[in-house]
């Protein structure tokens, strides 16, 4: 098809306008090397066709925005759960404010884990002199978290090499001495309280919680004057009942039996008259929610009372805190640890004082009646720790 001559020049300088579009200036303008008297309308059109899809191809791929950084978020500046519901004009009813906590227990405890593995990890590379190393390896071989080993071997390091590096084992020993008394700080307590009107003993199976009992029942008897009364709900098993009803014999302490909330509100009539009560529950699968969770049914919370969770030290560190974090839900205030004499592995205790709120009160080296409870003490939690002292 001809076309007359004048029109090529305008097709040019339509073609060549569309290539510097103004909106997209990094658009390369088209060169045309040919002179316009001999350009076709053919080549124009190309011309004009290469330059809009240069312009789409822009467009589909801009060129990078530089990476703006956010901004640092200030984690105390960020309002809590609780301040938050004030905030809304709403009530946090216990079991939330209850379940909310155990989350956060939970999620300190995983970062305890993460922070072990790490220390584990970078322990290795770290040089300690022979001394602090040997303690260190002790540490470690009576089951300790090798975070709470780290903190400590940290705390001694720096202060050995603050003092100038001149330290002989003995002050190596006496300043783990000291990490030991201060962790200990705080997370020993006393024996049953004076004003306490009963005791719950809680605990799985297999602890000795009824041995515990009868050894408790007699301190308070023989040391304090106190009377004494027996409540047991362990129906679940024969030969509980029978036991608790033999220490109650040869003490000469009133016992009653319940299996209901209803039970236990007779029971306390019954033994009004007593100065304290314990109450042996049944030992429960730790792993079975609905089994613990029948241990808050029969709490007396009109009483001024106290919970004692029952721990093994021949169980692992790991299943002790499971334990602790099942029967934590219902309020416990102190732990027992038993079985002291059938054991040389005394970390774990350690390790549950350092992920849950309790203090620790007693702990039991046999199965005699009164004789075998003993009251914490630091001294003698120090001297277990490191193998200076007897069971």
């Amino acid at each position: 098809m001809n076309i007359p001559r004048s029109a090529v020049p305008q097709a040019y300088q339509k073609a060549s306008s569309a290539s510097t579009t103004p909106s997209i200036p990094s658009v390369p303008s088209v060169s045309l090397e040919k002179p316009e008297e001999s350009r076709t309308f053919a080549e124009i059109a190309a011309a004009l066709s290469e330059a809009i899809n240069v312009q789409e191809s822009i467009a589909k791929h801009p060129e990078p925005v530089p990476e703006q950084k956010l901004p640092e978020l200030n984690l105390e500046d960020a309002p809590s759960v609780s301040a938050l519901y004030e905030s809304l004009g709403l009530e946090q009813s216990p079991e939330v404010a209850t379940a909310l906590e155990n989350d956060v227990l939970r999620e300190i405890r995983d970062m305890k884990l993460w922070m072990e593995r790490i220390a584990r990890q970078s322990s290795g590379g770290r040089e300690l002199p022979d001394s602090l190393q040997e303690l260190r390896d002790l540490l470690l071989e009576q089951e300790m978290d090798a975070v709470l080993v780290e903190e400590w071997i940290s705390n001694i390091s720096e202060r050995w090499v603050d003092e100038g590096r001149t330290w002989g084992p003995e002050k190596f020993m006496g300043s783990l001495k000291e990490q030991i008394d201060g962790f200990l700080t705080g997370r020993i307590a006393d024996g049953i309280a004076r004003d306490t009107q009963i005791v719950y003993i809680a605990g799985p199976t297999g602890v000795g919680k009824t041995t515990t009992i009868a050894k408790l029942a007699a301190e308070q008897l023989f040391k304090h004057g106190r009377k004494v009364g027996f409540i047991t709900s362990d129906t679940y098993r024969i030969s509980a009942v029978e036991q608790l009803r033999t220490y109650a014999a040869i003490l000469n302490v009133p016992l009653e039996v319940v299996q209901s909330p209803g039970d236990l509100q007779r029971a306390l009539f019954r033994l009004e008259s007593c100065d304290l009560v314990l109450m042996d529950t049944a030992g429960r699968n730790y792993r079975n929610d609905i089994l613990v969770a029948e241990l808050q049914s029969l709490l007396a919370k009109e009483l001024r009372s106290e919970t004692y969770l029952v721990l093994s030290l021949t169980s692992k560190s790991r299943d002790m805190k499971l334990i602790a974090e099942h029967f934590g839900r219902y309020r416990l205030d102190k732990v027992i640890f038993t079985k002291l004499d059938e054991t040389g592995s005394y970390g774990p205790l350690f390790n549950v004082l350092n992920d849950f709120p309790l203090t620790l009160s007693y702990m039991t080296d046999g199965q005699n009646v009164p004789d075998d409870l003993l009251m914490a003490t630091k001294g003698q939690l120090s001297e277990l720790l490191l193998g200076t002292g007897e069971t």
